[in-house]
């Protein structure tokens, strides 16, 4: 634990200007973002006596080691630097929403020659419209299907509508009336792209008008007595209706709004925001988050709205942004949000009618689901503190730990030996920090050498980095000459810049005792080691000649178990990959500076690897985008390499011709 004053700032050395600061803990990660209208006064705020801080506050600041700010000038630009920060460094402190699930969204892909319109998921794509999110898929299925009928725009995949377009025959929704077919040429490019626009413009709200078009076509077609086409309106009319009624009205002014409600108590906030599109709710997603840090309704409001608009532009931000309490101050953010959006944006508190109505239902929704979240999570919570608890205790260790990194090694009969390291976090698996090894000091199988290299390779990298922020002065124990240059103490920590409390090797004392040998090597001394054995699932110290025993239902147990299994998982997923690589190679693969695109060149010309190995170098400098250099080193690789085994019928013992290989 830091004592604030070792690294408080001298007086007035701070600024009392707009600016965004960064608090960083003894390696050198961020941990808080912050901004400020006075930087002096904020960052005097967290040097006061303990006692008086917020006990999160109090732990930020004794975890921390150093801060540092950065000088902007309006404080729209601390918003937009405080949000990038958070992004970029996803400190520990810091409030962060989380949807909890993948909402889904109705997308048109817009950058495409014949646009598609599609369910997608994930981050969103530059060129694509999307309507949403959406709580459920078949939700978005059933409107488009409804909307098809009337706009029959593309639906199918880039594989689907290559093919059509190559034998000529459109896919089903083509003979049913429920794509234009673009694929085989009903229509231009031109005239489709127009019914994906008016597609686009139905589901952003603009249907009134449309409807009454069709109705005015619809009595037109009537007068002239072409009743079958009038009634194709009235079908499409009653479609399009059916479509509309899937999404109540609640606005009668065809209001564009997202309505945005907060629900907390003293230790998790959960926010729920709901889509209003031309006075129907057009979507609806949620958060849930730990409060972390000493935040009040307003303060999460203001994470809110940067987690929901800090990559959106244009329309995605609505005219009007109805939330329970206002930023402080709100100014700056109604500005960033209208910057956003391209024009002015209407940040309020709703105070009577059907905005206020409807603000009362979304903050039930966020009630509901903050009470389902901590109803989920209480037993999961309380069983990972006790298994971390009971981890502390039976290896001896000082507290629990937090960061647990797990090594196993995985190879094929000695072949393609790989080794894999996850990470778990809070009892938690934290995929972004897995990592992958290849062995590369020596050849053959030795697992007990492959876990030297591992564990003292991913060290080295973590004292290097300690270098780096200046924690150690002078060259570390074990550093090989020629390393990395130290950077500068201002650059951002690396993936191997954060120590675990606990190193899990899978396997025995002999493991065990590579990997804390080299730890010592390092000069690493504050990381624990232990290992597991598959056989009796025994616990194993450094220089214990006994193992220790966990009982078999113990909590313990059972997340060791967890952690070793998952580093299992991730060594032989990475050792197969491999290994399917390397038998897809072929005799072109060894050829050194051809990439994939000469290659591909090089058999589209002759057919086969046969033919090219009889092809003279004049024949091959004839393929598209090879040189007569390329060829020479192609034609000698090939001549060099054997040729494969002839194929033989086994019912007969005829050799068979192998021409195309």
């Amino acid at each position: 634990m830091a004592d604030p004053s070792s690294y408080r700032p001298k007086p007035g050395q701070i600024p009392d200007s707009p600016g965004v600061y960064k608090f960083r803990d003894e390696h050198g990660r961020v941990i808080y973002v912050g901004k400020a209208k006075s930087l002096r006064q904020r960052l005097s705020s967290y040097f006061q006596d303990l006692a008086g801080l917020h006990p999160r506050t109090r732990t930020m600041v004794t975890t921390a080691a150093s801060v540092e700010w950065t000088l902007v000038s309006t404080e729209v630009e601390a918003l937009q630097l405080e949000y990038s920060w958070i992004k970029e460094y996803d400190p520990r402190f810091n409030v962060k929403y989380r949807d909890d699930k993948s909402y889904p969204s109705l997308a048109v892909t817009l950058n495409e020659e014949f646009p598609r319109v599609q369910v997608m998921r994930g981050p969103k794509k530059k060129g694509v419209r999307y309507f949403g999110p959406y709580a459920h898929a078949w939700a978005i299925r059933e409107t488009v299907d409804l909307m098809l009928r009337v706009f029959p725009v593309r639906t199918c995949s880039a594989g689907v509508f290559k093919r059509s377009h190559q034998i000529g025959r459109p896919c089903l929704l083509g003979y049913i009336g429920k794509c234009s077919a673009p694929c085989v040429g009903r229509v231009t490019p031109e005239e489709h792209r127009e019914l994906a626009e008016e597609f686009c413009d139905f589901m952003a709200g603009r249907t009134g008008a449309y409807i009454r078009r069709l109705e005015q076509r619809m009595h037109d077609a009537a007068e002239e007595m072409e009743y079958e086409k009038a009634a194709r309106l009235r079908d499409d009319i009653e479609a399009l209706r059916r479509a509309m009624e899937k999404n109540a009205v609640v606005l009668a002014d065809a209001t564009d709004a997202d309505l945005i409600a907060v629900a907390e108590d003293e230790l998790e906030a959960a926010v729920q925001i709901f889509h209003v599109r031309g006075g129907r709710v057009r979507g609806q997603r949620g958060w849930v988050t730990d409060k972390v840090e000493a935040v009040d309704t307003a303060g999460l409001v203001e994470h809110a709205l940067q987690q929901l608009y800090g990559e959106e532009s244009g329309d995605a931000v609505p005219k009007e942004v109805l939330v329970p309490a206002l930023p402080e101050p709100a100014e700056p953010v109604a500005q960033w949000l209208a910057e956003r959006r391209g024009s002015r944006v209407d940040l309020r508190i709703p105070q009577r009618g059907d905005k206020r109505d409807l603000m009362t239902t979304v903050q039930r929704n966020a009630q509901q689901a903050l009470a389902l979240h901590k109803t989920k999570r209480a037993s999961d919570l309380t069983t990972r503190s006790r298994a971390l608890e009971e981890i502390a205790e039976a290896l001896g260790l000082d507290s629990a730990p937090l960061r647990i990194e797990c090594f196993d090694i995985s190879h094929l009969q000695g072949q393609d030996v790989v080794a894999s390291m996850v990470v778990f976090e809070d009892g938690l698996a934290r995929k972004s920090e897995y990592r992958r090894f290849q062995i590369k000091s020596f050849a053959g199988q030795d697992d007990v050498r492959s876990m030297h290299e591992v564990v003292g390779r991913r060290f080295r990298r973590y004292v290097q980095e300690k270098l780096k922020t200046g924690e150690w002065a002078e060259e570390a124990p074990g550093d090989e000459p020629g390393g990395e240059v130290p950077a500068e103490n201002g650059d951002r920590p690396k993936r191997f810049a954060y120590p675990p409390q606990l190193v899990v090797v899978d396997g025995g004392q002999p493991q065990v005792a590579a990997a804390q040998r080299a730890l010592d090597e390092l000069g690493v001394t504050d990381v624990a080691v232990c290992g597991l054995a598959k056989r009796l699932e025994e616990v194993w110290l450094p220089g214990e000649d006994d193992p220790v025993v966990l009982p078999r239902t113990s909590e313990g147990l059972y997340l060791l178990q967890r952690v070793r299994d998952e580093a299992h998982r991730f060594a032989i997923a990475y050792q197969r990959g491999k290994r399917s690589r390397s038998m897809k190679a072929g005799p072109l693969d060894a050829v050194p500076g051809l990439g994939e695109t000469r290659k591909q060149a090089l058999l589209k010309h002759f057919g086969s690897v046969k033919r090219l190995r009889a092809a003279t170098v004049e024949e091959i400098c004839a393929t598209p985008g090879i040189g007569r250099k390329t060829a020479e080193t192609v034609a000698a690789a090939l001549a060099a390499a054997a040729p494969p085994a002839p194929a033989v019928n086994t019912a007969t013992g005829e050799i068979m011709d192998d021409a195309e290989e």
